[in-house]
């Protein structure tokens, strides 16, 4: 069981700049995004790092939704610079990034594909020490701030893949419920829908005793090792959280007991999922937002089409959850009554349809798109969708159902139109 450090409350931001010096720290490099360099979240940030006269560089050219490329130019910056210790201020994308930059910075002889996930890259084990590195999620999602995966869209093969070792995991993550304020409501459900859905996929993972071979040596044993008793606790009670809090979230951005809450449950999940792993939803949806066309979400303020990660992994979830649910049906129907379905009367043998319909009304709810047809798939288009979810056999592996190419097509199928 491998957790980050996380300090949280409101305002702890501000101790950043002390937690550098105590660290040793020279010669720092602070990471973000375009939109945020210019909010608050980077400013306190700056202002702690200036009071404690802490040497820093600015990296503000972070790329929502990264990409192999955008990571390179990270990873050049930080290997000119020299760094001793890293800060990351953003969401998934940014902490992603800066972890990236670390690793290679660190091994500055290794390749790109070195460590990248099979059957895409090498997938080699990281035996290089790396340096401190500090991460300030400014949204309420990805729970990169726990977990040792970085992702990015492989533009070559027009598919989302990754790195994932426990050695990239941030040193400490100061988790700030300021700093949801400033985002604005799509950014707020989406990123929900990530929290929604790595508490859902680990919670109905494949159980770790269930999975094989052991591996021959402990360095080679995946950070993703199928629900298990601890991960187990951490997603039921990211799910209560989503269950109470999302919606008020995304309706009221002054409501900070929501988005505090929401920004718990992130940490929450991300400690779940970081261990147990994520499943179909995950799988499906890196080809959903690798293949894109024109569609560009609202709210977010990128000058290249985008489907945003949490959109793209929480269409699939009513056909996903549809078809794992014959494998254990007491979880999902357990997962649906906590997401406010009325389970007395329901079957076992309905758990998937309770569940997918429980979803759907979350959806709807939530204005979200009617489908992957909303966001400009067709039906033509579902070849080229399973294509791209096949390499991904770290997570699609761990669904508790194995799936053929046809099963894929069906659920991709299955998700063209959700209402």
């Amino acid at each position: 069981m491998a957790v980050s450090n996380i300090r949280y409350g409101a305002g702890v931001t501000k101790e950043v700049g002390m937690d550098l010096q105590n660290m040793g720290a020279k010669n720092v490099c602070l990471m973000t995004d375009k939109n945020l360099s210019h909010l608050p979240p980077v400013q306190v940030v700056m202002d702690s790092l200036v009071k404690n006269g802490i040497t820093f560089e600015l990296y503000d050219n972070v790329r929502v939704e990264p990409t192999d490329t955008s990571f390179m130019d990270a990873i050049e910056f930080a290997k000119r610079g020299a760094f001793d210790a890293y800060v990351a201020v953003g969401g998934g994308s940014t902490m992603d990034t800066c972890k990236a930059a670390n690793l290679y910075a660190s091994n500055p002889q290794s390749e790109f594909l070195d460590y990248v996930n099979a059957p895409i890259g090498k997938g080699k084990p990281v035996s290089v020490p790396l340096k401190p590195l500090i991460a300030v999620p400014t949204t309420s999602g990805t729970g990169s701030e726990t977990t040792g995966v970085a992702i990015f869209d492989y533009e070559h093969l027009k598919v989302k893949t990754g790195i994932a070792s426990r050695a990239i995991k941030p040193t400490l993550g100061l988790v700030d419920p300021l700093h949801t304020l400033h985002m604005p409501g799509q950014v707020v459900a989406n990123s929900g829908f990530d929290v929604l859905c790595h508490a859902l996929e680990s919670y109905t993972a494949l159980p770790y005793h269930m999975r094989s071979p052991c591996p021959s040596n402990p360095i080679s044993r995946p950070a993703y090792q199928g629900s298990n008793p601890i991960s187990d606790i951490w997603s039921v009670q990211a799910l209560r959280i989503v269950a109470k809090y999302l919606k008020r979230a995304v309706r009221n951005p002054d409501d900070l007991e929501a988005r505090s809450n929401m920004h718990l449950a992130s940490a929450f999940a991300g400690i779940g999922f970081g261990n147990a792993g994520v499943h179909l939803c995950h799988g499906m949806s890196y080809p959903i937002s690798g293949l894109v066309k024109t569609y560009k979400a609202k709210d977010y303020n990128v000058d290249h089409p985008l489907v945003p990660h949490g959109l793209s992994v929480v269409l699939t979830s009513p056909a996903v959850f549809t078809f794992t649910a014959k494998m254990f049906p007491e979880r999902h129907l357990e997962t649906a009554e906590i997401l406010g379905a009325d389970t007395r009367t329901a079957k076992i043998q309905d758990a998937g349809p309770v569940l997918a319909d429980t979803l759907r009304k979350f959806l709807f709810d939530l204005n979200v798109d009617n489908g992957l047809a909303a966001i400009g798939y067709s039906k033509a288009d579902i070849p080229a969708l399973v294509k791209g979810t096949l390499p991904q056999e770290r997570v699609t592996k761990l669904a508790p159902r194995p799936q053929s190419e046809e099963d894929l097509s069906a659920l991709f199928e299955a998700s063209m139109k959700l209402y």
